[in-house]
């Protein structure tokens, strides 16, 4: 196997060289290097909206939920997945014309010129930060822990963290997102082959789609009905996923930047369509080796889980065709977060456009960095670590939506109740307030607050002399 998997390796980092080579000669001007020339096509629009979407927490954290929740992660992931595409449909329209009209830099600048205060985008920046960081490091802990269960003489699993962090950090600073948006495209492709073939492998090993549910029923019967046998699934935590989902393109500044560096709204259209049907087909292997690992091993680590499902037990070219699937799935999306935040402090600098560059530049390396020193201390739960992560960045939705949509008038006072739910949800994440009130989830009813005022301020600025952003 260590021969496939070397001939895979070098196809792999020498497609990085050449993506990166070719990418700094074609980087014309800062902004070509900061959004790509600002020409993507359907097809590579499709593939790096995937590669960023679907990364490491679904090709190794969302088999570990099935496993261990049910088929309520279907609908925790399915339905809010539709709803989202809706959403890039239509937040990116309005988007894309604000963006045209102020000269998009990033969320933080345009938030910033819209409230006509940089507090509204320091507060975006934030909340962007303290939650897209831990995003960032459960990709890379996510293919360190499996890399050190396959391998664990080769190095620690921080040796392997570190060496994600290089080799992100080295091809993203050369070539900037265009060389980023290449890469993205070949990882697209090979998530999506390599679930395939481990899904039909598993589904092999245990007899066909029809014998794996009468096993997974005869071991454990709750994981076919929800909310599953944990409990997870309850109406109020698909309510809210439902939000935090949703509401990725409008929070997420890397899918943001993706919506307004398309060639077109309509070549975004059509990608977002497209999108749909690629989350599907991504979803279904994914179930069958989620039960798989309920029927072979249920009562295992996520560790070795993982290790079994996706390595030990499948064909010798495929396992270290996962490999590096799963390398590429972690720089890829790693590497779009840290870059996209880079973006965004850009937005709020001013002054000469070469300074700001070195800036941008040494900052992408320090938020490298703070992503390699979260990895080593988070936790194995990568698909409830992303949630959190969508959740927290999902309380910013009703700041950016009034601020962008053509009609809502923008008042300041939204960047204080921003403000005010971001800490709040940290403190009961941190277990210093109660994660309930009068039996709602914190962050239910802090999104429904924050929601309410947006509407009632909209309303009552309207009213008075405003500005229409």
């Amino acid at each position: 196997m260590i021969g496939y998997l070397v001939v895979f390796g070098l196809m792999w980092i020498g497609a990085l060289a050449w993506f990166s080579i070719r990418s700094f000669r074609e980087n014309k001007t800062p902004n070509d290097y900061i959004f790509a020339g600002s020409s993507l096509g359907t097809a590579i629009g499709l593939l790096t909206f995937a590669a960023t979407l679907f990364s490491t927490f679904t090709m190794m954290g969302m088999p570990d939920f099935f496993r261990l929740h049910g088929v309520g992660a279907w609908i925790f992931l399915g339905i809010s997945d539709v709803s989202m595409f809706f959403f890039i449909i239509w937040f990116g329209r309005h988007l894309r014309r604000a963006g045209g009209q102020r000269g998009y830099r990033g969320l933080a600048g345009l938030l910033k010129d819209c409230y006509e205060t940089p507090w509204a985008g320091f507060v975006y920046f934030a909340g962007a930060f303290v939650f897209l960081i831990p995003y960032t490091a459960i990709q890379i802990r996510g293919i360190a822990i499996f890399l050190n269960a396959v391998f664990p003489a080769a190095m620690p699993s921080w040796g392997w963290s570190v060496g994600i962090v290089c080799i992100m950090l080295i091809y993203s600073e050369i070539g900037g997102l265009r060389a980023i948006v290449y890469s993205d495209a070949m990882q697209a492709v090979i998530l999506l082959v390599c679930l395939w073939i481990i899904g039909i492998f598993c589904l092999v090993k245990v007899g066909g789609v029809e014998a794996l549910m009468e096993q997974v029923k005869v071991q454990e019967p709750a994981l076919l009905s929800v909310p599953g046998p944990k409990g997870l699934f309850t109406v109020q935590f698909l309510i809210a996923s439902l939000f935090a989902i949703t509401m990725i393109p409008v929070t997420q500044p890397q899918v943001a930047t993706r919506l307004m560096i398309m060639k077109s709204t309509a070549n975004m259209n059509r990608m977002a369509v497209a999108l749909g049907v690629f989350s599907f087909l991504i979803l279904i292997p994914i179930i069958a080796i989620g039960f798989y690992g309920a029927v072979r091993y249920s009562d295992v680590s996520t560790a070795k889980f993982l290790s079994h499902a996706l390595f030990f037990d499948q064909w010798k070219p495929v396992a270290a065709l996962v490999v590096v699937g799963l390398l590429a799935a972690a720089i890829s999306t790693a590497d779009s977060q840290i870059f996209a935040l880079g973006t965004e402090l850009r937005s709020l600098l001013r002054g000469e456009e070469q300074k700001i560059m070195r800036t941008t530049r040494l900052a992408i390396v320090v938020f490298g960095i703070g992503a390699l020193i979260f990895s080593l201390v988070s936790s194995d739960q990568l698909v409830l670590l992303a949630r959190v992560s969508f959740t927290g960045t999902a309380l910013m939705a009703p700041m950016i939506i009034t601020a962008v949509f053509e009609g809502m008038r923008a008042h300041r006072s939204l960047i204080v109740m921003t403000a005010l739910a971001l800490g709040l949800f940290l403190l009961s994440l941190a277990s210093m307030i109660p994660d309930k009130y009068i039996g709602i989830r914190i962050d239910l009813l802090l999104a429904g607050i924050v929601t309410l005022y947006a509407f009632v301020s909209s309303i009552v600025a309207g009213r008075k002399e405003g500005r229409d952003c």
